[in-house]
């Protein structure tokens, strides 16, 4: 027999040779399904579309550089190379890259983010730190050759020429720059001299601006407890850090003027205030003169003498007046005690048998009928003047 026969390790070598070659690095579309995130960190997820589908996996030393996170239904692009899985016998697709279908790959990231912290509540306005009236220092973070800070310091000083400016330099894009920018938010906290901090930079791309996009930046201006005014960007230009910070600001030079007061607006109000001051001085005085006056011109004032004298005849006119009240209070409450008196003597049984009465009783029971008498008692006479005993001889 001529024909060629293959082992089915052979055979699956040869496809896996010849798949391979044939189809280099290439970019393919589709929907993401039965996404996996492995414990290993690698990624595992199913790309189909209406009539195919194909297996896929992402090492972790890929997964590790997206900046957005993949769902299922989510449409992509993804880059990478075939593979002939030989102890299965399948053919998978090794990703190197996704991108968003339709949208970028930063702004699915964006969306991604700002919708996650929103849940958690880092935007919501009862976290809001409010800016102090009058800062006397301020902190600003930006890259210290950018027209940022140069905008920042020109407008505080034309404010408010004796305000005190501490920059923390940082870089404001590439790569390092979010840790940067969380290290010096970090800083400004620990040093605490500052009252408030400028975050900012001018505008640019969004990947100029990536690093105000990174998380750990949003939470750095979540856990300060120093008030952040972000300044990133032009007017249309929003970043996350704008929705966290407790103000946003369009421009730096708009954060200046939001933050820095301006001294001839202070100096207005201030003399404002002394004009008020003054006033209600001048009228507080005059209308202590008009008391001085009104008081010194009354017959008090004019004359004291007489008027205490007139005090002195009122005090004993009173003192009069109350011994009068006494005597009579005493001598009505005398007679009423001497009639109390001669009527409790009436009632006193004393009395009764002073005037010729007695009392008699039976074993020391006052009798009230002859009913309560027999022959031969013996009762107990109770007269004025001593007592005796008896005995009954008849009843009637």
């Amino acid at each position: 027999m001529d024909q060629k026969i293959y082992t089915v390790s052979a055979l699956t070598r040869e496809v896996k040779e010849l798949l391979e070659m044939s189809f280099p690095r290439l970019w393919v579309e589709g929907e993401i399904s039965n996404l996996k995130f492995h414990s290993s960190g690698h990624i595992y997820f199913t790309l189909k579309d209406e009539s195919a589908q194909i297996a896929c996996a992402m090492w972790r030393s890929r997964a590790n550089q997206l900046i957005f996170r993949p769902g299922d239904g989510m449409q992509v692009l993804v880059e990478g190379e075939l593979q002939v899985y030989e102890r299965g016998g399948t053919y998978q697709l090794i990703v190197q890259q996704i991108q968003p279908a339709g949208v970028g790959a930063l702004q699915m990231a964006f969306e991604q983010l700002k919708k996650k912290l929103h849940a958690e509540g880092l935007f919501d306005e009862q976290y809001k730190k409010p800016l102090p009236l009058y800062p006397e220092k301020i902190g600003i973070i930006t890259s210290p050759t950018g027209a940022a800070i140069r905008d920042i310091v020109s407008v505080g000083s034309r404010r408010f020429p004796c305000i005190e400016i501490i920059l923390s330099p940082v870089r404001v894009q590439g790569e390092g720059a979010a840790e940067e920018i969380v290290h010096a938010i970090k800083n400004m906290n620990e040093y605490g001299e500052v009252e408030v901090i400028i975050l900012g930079r001018g505008g640019g791309s969004m990947e100029d601006l990536w690093a105000f996009n990174e998380e750990s930046v949003a939470r750095a201006i979540f856990d300060s407890e120093i008030p952040i005014v972000s300044a990133v960007g032009h007017e249309i230009d929003f970043s996350i850090s704008d929705f966290v910070a407790d103000r946003r600001a369009p421009t730096p030079s708009a954060a200046a003027e939001l933050v820095v007061k301006d001294r001839a607006e202070l100096l207005g109000v201030t003399n404002y205030y002394q004009e008020r001051l003054n006033n209600g001085m001048k009228k507080l005085i005059r209308e202590y003169q008009e008391k001085i006056t009104s008081y010194s011109s009354s017959y008090a004032f004019r004359k004291p003498e007489d008027f205490i004298f007139q005090k002195i005849q009122r005090v004993d006119d009173l003192q009069k007046f109350i011994s009068m009240s006494l005597s009579h209070l005493i001598k009505l409450k005398t007679q009423n005690l001497r009639r109390v008196k001669e009527q409790i003597n009436a009632l006193n049984p004393q009395a009764i048998l002073g005037r010729g009465y007695s009392i008699c009783s039976k074993e020391g029971e006052i009798v009230k009928s002859v009913d309560q008498l027999e022959l031969q008692d013996i009762v107990d006479i109770k007269l004025a003047q001593g007592q005796f005993s008896s005995q009954v001889k008849s009843l009637q």
